[in-house]
């Protein structure tokens, strides 16, 4: 009942799920200036982290889901391997792309190879393309790909 941050911090986890499609979990995020809670699926056939965090009491954040785009290693223990781009969705709004510098100056300096770059870039466009073609709802697209309603279990004290 673990999850190790891309710090190395070990953190006490709330929730976990596992399911014939990925793994949820929910936790807290200590320390946090704007986030309070933490919950994420993690699709593996997708190579996506899909999250809805919680703000601090006050705070408010610009997107309602937060995807990373990652390797996810499946087992006994799960591993993610974050790919540096990322996708923020505004619910039936819109959503944007972040960090192709981030993913672009890894692959120059060596530390992602081809491969990795294109799988980043391959996963990002096949979030956008379904996300927008979804309505800007997540839920749905993931509904439509899988077959699944992703549910969000929040057991915040």
């Amino acid at each position: 009942m673990t999850n190790t941050d891309p710090k190395g911090f070990v953190r006490a986890v709330d929730h976990y799920r596992r399911t014939d499609f990925g793994l949820y979990l929910a936790r807290p995020l200590d320390g946090h200036p704007n986030i309070a809670y933490f919950r994420t699926w993690l699709l593996p056939e997708l190579g996506l982290k899909v999250g809805r965090w919680a703000a601090h009491p006050g705070q408010t954040l610009d997107h309602d889901v937060y995807i990373d785009v990652a390797d996810i290693e499946t087992g006994a223990v799960w591993r993610s391997v974050d790919l540096y781009l990322d996708v923020l969705v505004r619910d039936r709004v819109d959503l944007r792309v972040l960090d192709t510098d981030e993913v672009l100056e890894a692959r120059s300096a060596g530390l992602i190879d081809d491969a990795a770059a294109r799988r980043a870039f391959e996963r990002t466009f096949a979030a956008v393309d379904g996300i927008a073609a979804a309505g800007y709802d997540v839920e749905a697209w993931i509904a439509a790909v899988f077959k699944v309603t992703l549910t969000w279990t929040d057991v915040r004290q």
